[in-house]
C-alpha cells in the first residue's frame, strides 16, 4: 500500500501545482484592449458644425454664454482656437424672453475654417444652468438691392 500511496500523494501534488499554471481574467480588472491616447481630438456633437472638435466647441459655448447672457450688453463675441484654426462669433439678435421656465435668446453666429457657414437659432438655460442651442440652421442670405 506504500507504493499506491506514494502515486497518491505524487498526484495530489501535481494537480495542486498545475493550477498555477492557468489565469483567470476578471471582467473589469483587465487591461487588455486599446489604449486611448487623446493624440486624435474627438469630434463635439456641435449643432453648429461638425467640423468643431471638442476643444472648438468648448471655445464656442464660452462665447455663446457670454453674448446671449440677458444682463450684457448684448454685443458681438468672438471665439478661435488656434490650434485648429477654427473661429467664429455670436450675435445676439433679440431681447431675452421665458419659454418653459427657461431663458431664451435668439443669436446669429458665423463659424469659419476650412468652410465657413452663417447660421441663426436660439439657445436656452434654466436658472444658474447652462445655455443649450435648441435650434441652428443656415441664416437666409440677405436681399441684394
Amino acid at each position: 500500500m506504500s507504493e499506491a500511496t506514494r502515486i497518491l500523494a505524487a498526484a495530489m501534488l501535481l494537480l495542486s501545482t498545475a493550477g498555477c499554471s492557468f489565469s483567470y481574467s476578471v471582467i473589469g480588472l483587465s487591461e487588455d484592449g486599446p489604449e486611448i491616447t487623446g493624440s486624435i481630438p474627438k469630434k463635439a456633437s456641435s449643432p453648429l458644425s461638425a467640423d468643431l472638435n471638442e476643444e472648438d466647441w468648448r471655445r464656442a459655448k464660452a462665447a455663446l454664454a457670454v453674448a446671449l447672457d440677458p444682463q450684457g450688453p448684448g454685443t458681438l463675441v468672438s471665439w478661435d482656437n488656434p490650434d485648429t484654426a477654427l473661429k467664429g462669433h455670436f450675435t445676439p439678435t433679440g431681447a431675452p424672453y421665458v419659454k418653459n421656465d427657461e431663458i431664451c435668446r435668439a443669436f446669429s453666429a458665423q463659424v469659419s475654417g476650412n468652410t465657413s457657414a452663417s447660421l441663426s437659432g436660439h439657445a436656452c438655460r434654466p436658472s444658474g444652468g447652462d445655455w443649450a442651442i435648441k435650434d441652428v440652421k443656415p441664416a437666409k442670405a440677405a436681399a441684394k438691392v
